[in-house]
């Protein structure tokens, strides 16, 4: 019989504008707070050929005046209500949030919706906006110690299309190539009204809130909604190494990426995925964290995670899950995969611990709990739900589905980490030198 784990309850009201936006409507009184939240269906693996980083570079135009608002105006505008706002861009779409006083979420919502009719994309923002974007690299990969490692060159070596495959970040030569003509283009093939999702959470009432959600973004534009390639590819069929010259770094690392069942097709698998990972690194107990670690001290340290950014739901197919470890220069490359592949091994073979599948599942939900107990956590997690998943309300089932994964699920999930289903990145320090 499978655990009884606690599970969320959630009100969740949804409606379709005429123009195509899908809107989520979800009451929480608990705090005088709300969330707004906008998804966009198009992310790193929509970028054409010739234009890497070009996602990430338009999110970034978006906070650069609207139809109706000047520069830094969206900034005053929140900051001056006492609220936050950001923008991040993944490999299968683009999120806008606010968190705001309860008392200003009309104003929340008019930002939004002046944002979705247009952004001011003129040749001072884009060559301005440009430069943050360099200057982004610069700081967080090029003068970085392990810089975008591995999420960055890990999937040129485990993927073959260039949508899965090149860098979302983008290089400088395809970035200052780029043209407001391209802007305007992207912007009109992308961000239209259909292709989003909106979700409003916190201290409001559900009917209000879906008038004020017509009355702002209800007379935007209808414009044709893109259709969504499959990226999915084939497996592999046998290992595939690649290595990452860090002159920075002062030790060695590596990245082993495993090719996973798909997200959404697939979910009771990826699953079981998802609670191997934790078997193998969650906390001191774990597999690779006492063979590695404690008892052969052949790395410094060890993690294993599903999807590229470490949410195993933030993605659609095809994704991986990823073992990554630092290790001093007197250990061999060879032999520290051939230890990984011992322990899959043996959870292949052998199957689990008593009590080792409750402890990392147990805990996995306990976390992902208390991270939703922050409203705007909480409105993005509704919002990726539906765009990548299709049902907001996966969110609150995914504690019994969880406790649903029995161990002979995750020896299953572990009999399919071959050296045959891998890509291996060997990064080469020479900080050290």
């Amino acid at each position: 019989m499978p655990p009884k784990l606690p599970a969320p309850s959630f009100e969740v009201v949804r409606h379709t504008l005429d123009n195509g936006l899908r809107v989520l409507v979800s009451p929480d009184r608990s705090a005088p707070v709300v969330g707004i939240a906008v998804l966009y269906d198009v992310g790193f693996r929509s970028e054409p050929e010739g234009r890497t980083g070009f996602a990430h570079l338009f999110e970034h135009l978006m906070f650069q005046g609207s139809v109706t608002l000047e520069k830094l105006e969206h900034f005053r505008y929140v900051e001056s209500s006492g609220g936050t706002f950001n923008g991040s861009t993944h490999f299968d779409y683009t999120n806008y949030f606010e968190a705001l006083p309860a008392n200003a979420l009309e104003r929340g919502l008019f930002l939004e919706a002046d944002r979705m009719r247009g952004p001011r994309i003129t040749e001072e923002n884009l060559a301005n906006q440009l430069e943050v974007v360099k200057n982004e690299i610069r700081v967080n990969v090029l003068n970085a110690p392990y810089g975008g490692f591995p999420w960055i060159q890990l999937p040129a070596v485990l993927f073959d299309t260039f949508a899965n495959s090149h860098n979302g970040y983008g290089g400088f030569e395809d970035l200052e190539n780029a043209t407001t003509a391209d802007a305007s283009d992207f912007f009109q093939r992308y961000y239209a009204p259909g292709n989003a999702v909106l979700t409003v959470a916190g201290d409001l009432d559900a009917d209000t809130t879906m008038a004020l959600i017509e009355q702002h973004f209800g007379d935007i534009r209808k414009r044709r909604t893109p259709k969504r390639p499959s990226f999915a590819e084939p497996a592999l069929t046998a290992e595939r190494r690649g290595t990452h010259p860090d002159p920075r770094a002062p030790i060695p690392a590596v990245a082993i990426g495993y090719r996973v069942p798909d997200p959404v097709a697939e979910l009771a698998a990826l699953l079981g995925m998802v609670l191997l990972s934790e078997v193998l690194t969650d906390g001191d107990a774990s597999r690779l964290q006492r063979r590695l670690v404690q008892q052969d001290r052949l790395v410094t340290d060890v993690s294993a995670y599903v999807g590229e950014f470490g949410d195993p739901f933030d993605e659609r197919d095809p994704t991986a899950l990823t073992i990554s470890a630092h290790y001093p220069p007197s250990t061999q490359l060879d032999v520290l995969l051939s230890t990984i592949d011992e322990e899959l091994a043996r959870v292949a073979e052998g199957g689990l611990e008593r009590g080792e599948l409750d402890r990392v599942r147990t805990r996995l939900v306990g976390v992902w709990l208390r991270e939703l107990d922050a409203v705007l956590s909480r409105t993005l997690e509704f919002a990726k739900f539906e765009l990548v998943h299709g049902r907001a309300e996966l969110l609150a089932e995914l504690p019994e589905r969880l406790a649903a994964v029995t161990a002979e699920d995750v020896q299953r999930a572990a009999a399919t980490l071959r050296p045959d289903n891998r890509a291996v990145l060997e990064l080469v320090a020479g900080g050290a030198q």
